[in-house]
């Protein structure tokens, strides 16, 4: 952490000399529409943000745009960005001695106060070790001093940061809005007192609120057979259990106000609203719906006010209505026809990232369509059978499917594509075999009411990954092999249908990067030596198909995990018990641990369990523990058309 009296030098004029020598060097220049670029003195707690991917990939990143104009609002904070660079500017930024750099003022990393990287996937872990490295960083958090940032993870994946323990210095789980403001407040009083104490001192007045987790204050004991005994604090005054951030009005947090535009390609070119966080619907693989709960709406006029002011300051063409579930808004229909007619001669299009079976209709539909281009929709069904639904608690009947579909290719969509996952808790080939009917069906339907046969429907096919947080916590996953020998099954079915197969897409994902995806997921600290050995051995980019060496992961795994009596099967095809203590459970994401084992019960048993949003309370836990409550409309309010001024 450097003082406000110490000059900090961009590295612009070095890093602009090895550009020419890379691939899509614009990605490294910043300036972008609507970027911020802070007078470095005038400020006294400086923030690096990261996503650790590319910048196609971390640019559009809503968590890190909100929390980038959050802290950039406040007088006396800085926040700049910095992504992952590829290989090749590895490369050369090592030989020519160029540190990991913010693209806003190409600052150097390492003079900041924090680096706070935002993890939604486990995957980018080794790609932090390259940031780190890059920065003159010490890797392991053991070896920094009071000259270092603070490493500090937030994202979905922090909701278990245990794997990654040794190379942070803290981490927060839940929203982060109102918290960075909250550890900007503490680092500012720290260094205004002096830096009593230093850097350890600030940890501790971190960990002491309840709400940061800093693992250095934590030990883990293990039990002879490998499993955890127990995670106890090591030092008074932190807390046994750290407890997540929840931001309960979103209308009072309307980010980001001005969407940064990117200079190169991204993955998402749009202008996108968060219209409501948290979900319960309950679907049990799904970590990012039972973490994020309780519900909370954005109203319909937030929402009206946050796309107006965004497409003014951006110029984009498409507004992306975000949620887990954004058909669920409660005002979803009034949303879409207000936009729609707001912007019709505007002809901006809007669009949801995908649609619940039993949430569409042909109304909603055309209206999101109604200014934009007529794409594909894409509907998640999960499993292929009934059972498979019934366990995972995704409610949608294959006569729900069929209708909708149906509904769909009667009313003018030619493309429809249907989202799946195999190597769910209890499933056999059989299970996976009738996500093959149910595309047959779907295209019988589908030419029967287009009239037509030129109709598509594409199987996409991932495989499960249990999460923490997840009543599936404790569930085995399936191998890699038999994850393949499955997909190759399905696979050869839809060929070999003659009278559908070639209308039936089907993509899918090996079963090998599920199972580096698992280890990470559940890991724990002993995980930490596997992801360093990855990193010193070139992985980087695990979430790049191309980039990905399951081999390289293995090997890492048998050269480090036999010392602590445990391997990979040990943390992916395991079954985990009631009674045992898991990596995360002093990580509070108010979910009671009781109901999602009970949960978990429910599952094997195939029961289902309806919405909290509309029946009486399944006692989860969150609200009362969390002092929240589930947040929904309708305001009654209607999104008018602007008039215009002549």
């Amino acid at each position: 952490m450097k003082d406000a009296a110490m000059p900090v030098e961009t590295v612009f004029p070095r890093l602009e000399a090895l550009l020419p020598h890379v691939q899509k060097p614009i990605q490294y220049v910043g300036g972008e529409l609507n970027s911020t670029v802070k007078d470095w003195d005038a400020c006294d707690v400086r923030w690096a943000l990261m996503y650790p991917d590319a910048y196609e990939v971390g640019l559009p990143n809503q968590g890190v745009m909100i929390l980038y104009e959050v802290l950039n609002e406040r007088e006396g904070i800085l926040a700049e960005r910095t992504y992952s660079v590829w290989p090749d500017l590895e490369a050369l930024m090592r030989e020519h001695d160029v540190p990991q750099f913010t693209v806003d003022a190409h600052r150097p990393v390492s003079a900041f106060d924090v680096l706070g990287v935002s993890f939604s996937t486990e995957l980018g872990y080794t790609n932090l070790l390259t940031a780190l490295d890059l920065s003159g960083i010490p890797i392991e958090a053991k070896d920094r001093t009071e000259e270092h940032p603070l490493i500090l993870a937030g994202g979905h994946a922090a909701f278990n940061p245990e794997p990654i323990a040794d190379f942070l210095d803290c981490a927060v789980v839940g929203d982060g809005e109102q918290a960075v403001l909250e550890i900007s407040d503490i680092i500012r009083a720290w260094k205004a007192e002096g830096r009593p104490g230093g850097r350890d001192e600030l940890l501790f007045r971190l960990a002491k609120t309840g709400s940061v987790y800093v693992p250095k204050f934590y030990d883990v004991e293990y039990l002879p057979d490998g499993r955890i005994s127990r995670v106890v604090p090591n030092r008074s005054g932190v807390p046994w259990r750290v407890s997540k951030h929840t931001v309960m009005d979103l209308d009072e947090w309307p980010y980001p106000k001005q969407p940064l535009v990117p200079l190169a390609e991204t993955v998402h070119e749009r202008m996108s609203v968060e219209i409501f966080r948290g979900c319960t619907r309950g679907c049990r693989f799904c970590q990012a719906g039972m973490i994020t709960r309780p519900v909370r709406e954005r109203s319909i006029t937030g929402i009206g006010e946050m796309v107006d002011k965004g497409l003014k300051a951006t110029g984009f063409e498409e507004v992306g209505l975000l949620s887990l579930s954004s058909a669920d808004h409660t005002e979803i229909g009034d949303i879409a026809k207000g936009l729609a007619d707001r912007y019709e001669e505007d002809k901006i299009g809007l669009s949801l990232p995908s649609t619940r079976v039993d949430a569409f209709n042909v109304d909603l539909a055309n209206e999101l369509t109604r200014n934009g281009r007529r794409s594909g929709l894409t509907f998640a069904p999960e499993g292929g059978s009934e059972r498979m639904r019934k366990v995972i608690n995704k409610m949608v009947s294959e006569e729900d499917l069929i209708r909708t579909v149906a509904t769909a290719y009667g009313n003018g969509w030619r493309q429809v594509k249907l989202y799946f996952m195999c190597g769910l808790p209890t499933e056999t080939d059989e299970d996976v075999l009738q996500i093959g009917d149910m595309a047959v069906n779907v295209i019988a339907k589908g030419r029967e009411v287009a009239k037509s046969n030129d109709i598509r429907c594409t199987v996409s096919i991932g495989g499960f990954v249990p999460k923490p947080h997840t009543p599936f916590q404790w569930a085995p996953q399936l191998s890699a092999e038999e994850t393949d020998a499955r997909l190759e099954k399905l696979r050869d079915k839809i060929r070999g249908d003659k009278k559908y197969g070639r209308s039936i897409g089907f993509r899918y994902h090996d079963g090998k990067p599920g199972i580096v995806e698992g280890l990470l997921s559940r890991g724990d600290r002993r995980v930490g030596a596997v992801i360093r050995a990855v990193y010193e051995d070139g992985g980087r980019f695990d979430g790049w198909r191309e980039h990905f060496s399951y081999d390289r992961w293995m090997k890492a795994a048998e050269e480090t995990l036999p010392e602590y009596g445990v391997d990979v099967a040990w943390y992916t095809t395991r079954e985990r018990t009631y009674e045992e203590v898991l990596p995360w459970d002093h990580l509070d994401s108010g979910l009671d641990k009781d109901w999602l084992w009970e949960d978990w019960q429910d599952a094997l048993d195939e029961t289902e369990v309806e919405d909290c949003r509309w029946t009486p309370c399944f006692d989860c836990g969150v609200c009362p523990q969390m002092d929240t409550e589930i947040q929904i409309g309708p305001t009654g309010k209607k999104l008018l058309p602007l008039t215009v001024v002549k």
